[in-house]
């Protein structure tokens, strides 16, 4: 399989109090429990940054793709360390197509924090700092994006790394368990299967997964049945 074209990334401006400081434009940036990964449950700051590439059919932070505000990396990780939390997630969007995400995650390490990324896999993940812990999320054929995977990637993968499905029908559940076997996906690195809120229930996904017995870990977004689609938790 091959990757294909993604768009150009938001570029990097500079901070107009400090030549070359490092800006990222942001959508917010809260604190919340971590609802999907194997972090699942633990306290986290969510930096949300502006603008996707992809357009997945079942996208539930739309409101990502545009707006919100420059903010200088400082600035950021002032606010980060105002929650007082040792997890950080970095998200999206597509967190990134700003070339300044790397900087970001490589600061975050520096800091001391639990950092993990949430990216769609259809950008070059090979400059993200090794201390990071990607979360690749796979598009399937019913993301309507699945052209947009870039299967490199996956050779990129380590053991602290996670790949994630988000699986809309049979169809899907049965291409990514092919996918998970053509690319040894369980013996690279932890692969979790959820379903798509609207589209699957949660039951019949984990019935399936019982049944194959496959090596996957089986996840529901905890933020949603919390406090439903409500942004900023």
């Amino acid at each position: 399989m091959s990757s294909s074209s993604v768009l150009s990334p938001l570029s990097e401006e500079a901070d107009t109090r400090g030549a070359g400081a490092v800006r990222l434009k942001i959508t917010e940036i809260f604190l919340s429990l971590q609802g999907e990964s194997t972090f699942v449950g633990w306290p986290t700051v969510f930096v949300r940054l502006t603008g996707c590439p992809l357009r997945c059919q079942y996208c539930d932070t739309t409101y990502a793709f545009t707006g919100g505000a420059w903010r200088s990396k400082a600035e950021i990780l002032t606010e980060v360390r105002s929650h007082g939390v040792r997890h950080v997630c970095v998200t999206g969007g597509e967190p990134l197509a700003q070339k300044a995400c790397l900087t970001l995650l490589g600061s975050l390490c520096d800091a001391g924090y639990v950092v993990s990324l949430e990216t769609s896999g259809a950008l070059d993940v090979a400059a993200v700092d090794a201390r990071v812990v990607k979360v690749l999320d796979i598009k399937t054929p019913a993301s309507a994006e699945v052209a947009r995977n870039r299967w490199e990637n996956l050779a990129l993968l380590n053991a602290q790394d996670q790949v994630k499905f988000v699986l809309c029908d049979r169809n899907d559940y049965e291409w990514a368990k092919t996918i998970v076997g053509q690319y040894a996906l369980a013996s690279r690195c932890t692969v979790l299967f959820s379903p798509s809120q609207a589209e699957l229930p949660a039951r019949t996904l984990a019935d399936w997964i019982v049944a194959d017995r496959l090596p996957v870990r089986f996840q529901v977004q905890l933020h949603k049945l919390l406090w439903g689609g409500e942004a900023g938790r």
